[in-house]
């Protein structure tokens, strides 16, 4: 039996949520909610006039908007005419802005080992992932295999000013992995130019802090991948501080079942296929530079190296990690463990070094 599971979840099914904060504060956030990237996105503004938020926030969701139609991975867009020339094996000229994007992947992908690498666009849509309701159905192995032995990876690319070119034609750019995390570094700069000091920019679960609610910090929800498991309580909660962000890679967020075997876009590029042994990986990211990015992106090398996720994570100085095992199990850091308040009592925790 096929079975397609499309999963775009709202707050609730996300695997982070914005929780209230109850009465600790004098007032609630001004809310402005909207659906950009696929997904349900959220920026709750405290401690500002209602029209000076009413406009900011306005003005971050036209950006989410513009980001997503112009590099769009399989609809017409600056993404999809640069991946056409690319497979004609020829150079392309750019925006400014696309040459920054693209620069910054190859930065996030060599940090990763390339197990984060948008330039696996053509892997991504052999699975039918970049389509609004994937089919429930299989690749051939033969057309996986010889995708993966031509290698495509970011290093491939070359940027020369306004020009991009690529020294594999495999190479196809998919920004679907982190865009998501630059929309909440556009978010900040925003809202921060605007004078607001206090807001939470929430896309879909890749969650953003500034400053706090009332003095009190923002504190966000951790949802079990498989929320029937704990009969639908949260897995744990812990707050954000000011700059902070954090970051998750799911196995349900796009995901197809074939025979009742669970396919899902977060794909290996060694393999070329489904990461399996992982259902969910959260990363909380400290204030710098590239703090959005770098939370949506580097979830996703995490997933996928499993349960040798440890190592890598202090590769990439990312001390504050949790992993869910694909048998329900919490796989947690130190520095995780000491942030997280623990709401799922009955599930196994073990602390990895």
């Amino acid at each position: 039996m096929h079975r397609l599971t499309e999963s775009i979840r709202a707050l609730a099914g996300a695997f982070l949520a914005a929780l209230a904060l109850g009465a600790c504060a004098p007032s609630e956030p001004w809310r402005q909610e909207s659906y950009v990237f696929g997904t349900r996105v959220e920026v709750l503004i405290f401690g500002t006039a209602q029209d000076e938020a009413r406009a900011a926030s306005a003005q971050v969701l036209q950006d989410f908007d513009r980001l997503h139609r112009q590099y769009h991975a399989w609809q017409e867009s600056d993404l999809t005419r640069l991946n056409t020339a690319l497979a004609a094996g020829r150079p392309a000229s750019v925006s400014p802005e696309l040459a920054g994007l693209i620069a910054q992947a190859q930065l996030l992908a060599h940090e990763s080992d390339y197990l984060f690498d948008p330039a696996i666009g053509q892997l991504i849509a052999l699975w039918g992932f970049q389509s609004d309701s994937p089919k429930a159905e299989l690749p051939r192995s033969a057309a996986i295999d010889s995708l993966v032995k031509r290698r495509p990876a970011s290093a491939d690319l070359r940027i020369d000013g306004a020009t991009v070119s690529s020294r594999n034609p495999a190479v196809a750019l998919d920004f679907g992995g982190y865009l998501k995390g630059v929309a909440l570094d556009r978010a900040a700069l925003t809202l921060r130019a605007h004078g607001i000091q206090n807001a939470l920019i929430n896309i879909g679960g890749n969650i953003l802090a500034l400053g706090s609610k009332g003095g009190v910090p923002w504190r966000v929800g951790i949802a079990h991948p498989r929320p029937e498991r704990v009969g639908g309580v949260p897995l744990a909660a812990l707050d954000l501080h000011d700059g902070e962000a954090i970051g998750t890679s799911g196995d349900y967020h796009r995901f197809f079942e074939v025979e009742g075997k669970r396919y899902f876009h977060l794909l290996d590029p060694r393999t070329g296929r489904p990461a399996f042994g992982t259902m969910a990986v959260t990363v909380l990211v400290s204030p710098g530079r590239d703090t959005g990015a770098r939370s949506d992106a580097l979830s996703k090398p995490l997933f996928i190296a499993g349960k040798d996720w440890p190592a890598l994570a202090k590769k990439m100085n990312l001390p504050t990690v949790l992993r869910v095992a694909d048998d329900g199990s919490l796989e947690l850091s130190p520095a995780m463990k000491a942030r997280l308040s623990m709401e799922a009592t009955d599930t196994r925790i073990v602390v990895r070094e």
